[in-house]
């Protein structure tokens, strides 16, 4: 496995290659241009992409059906029927008196 470097060498480069950059502006305004562009187009293919994830979706609920345990493999829940309370019964609402041994 490769060595990695102290951070004192790492964060000194930094630090080199910072001062160099602000010495230099002019010579990257155009990436800050194309940076801003590319989160543009990132953000539009971000949302492109969750809609033809929630179209999918849709396509194999579809498919499957909507109670079809074959959807849990695709990261969806299937409908399933609600669990019913066991037969026990509830507590009450204010636990009973309890007995006071001294006076009984």
């Amino acid at each position: 496995m490769a060595k990695e470097p102290k951070y004192g060498a790492t964060l000194n480069g930094w630090e080199r290659l910072l001062t160099s950059m602000e010495a230099n502006p002019e010579d990257f305004q155009a990436l800050e241009a194309a940076k801003q562009e590319s989160t543009r187009s990132l953000r539009e293919l971000l949302v492109d992409g969750r809609k033809l994830a929630t179209f999918l979706r849709g396509g194999v609920k579809q498919r499957y059906g909507d109670k079809s345990e074959k959807l849990v493999e695709f990261g969806l829940a299937p409908a399933r029927p609600r669990t019913r309370a066991s037969g026990e019964p509830k507590p009450p609402a204010t636990p009973p008196p309890t007995p006071n041994p001294a006076t009984a």
